[in-house]
């Protein structure tokens, strides 16, 4: 209901408030305070909320990302075999049966592999500070 047509009403009788006048006044009121408050308030709680968030990443246990990495590492090293020795394999077979430059793909296969053997798992391992 409009609060302006209710000043100006021509009938007495509807002029006055049928509950009690002071908790209409203030209905209104309070909603508009109460709105204002929590906007306020808003951010402040927001921030206090990511400053607990950020506190409590000092308490973080990093126990398991060192043995995800240890996984990571252990397998860079059995890819890195399994691709050297099935290049070795694949070069061999070809030059048995003398067909060098066939196995030419297979010495780089070998060479890859080799590479992922060795630098994979020192890369992986220098993430976490284990020795290899």
């Amino acid at each position: 209901m409009n609060r302006f047509r209710r000043l100006f009403r021509s009938d007495a009788t509807r002029n006055r408030p049928s509950g009690p006048s002071g908790f209409r006044r203030a209905q209104p009121f309070l909603k508009t305070n109460l709105l204002s408050a929590i906007r306020t308030m808003a951010p402040t709680l927001l921030a206090l909320t990511l400053t607990s968030a950020a506190h409590a990443q000092g308490t973080m246990d990093f126990s398991g990302a060192t043995t995800l990495m240890q996984t990571f590492k252990t397998f860079a090293i059995y890819a890195g075999a399994v691709i050297c020795f099935g290049g070795l394999i694949f070069a061999g077979i070809r030059m048995m049966s003398g067909r060098f430059q066939e196995a030419i793909p297979g010495l780089f296969g070998a060479l890859f592999g080799a590479a992922v053997l060795g630098w994979g798992a020192g890369w992986i391992g220098s993430l976490t500070g284990q020795s290899m």
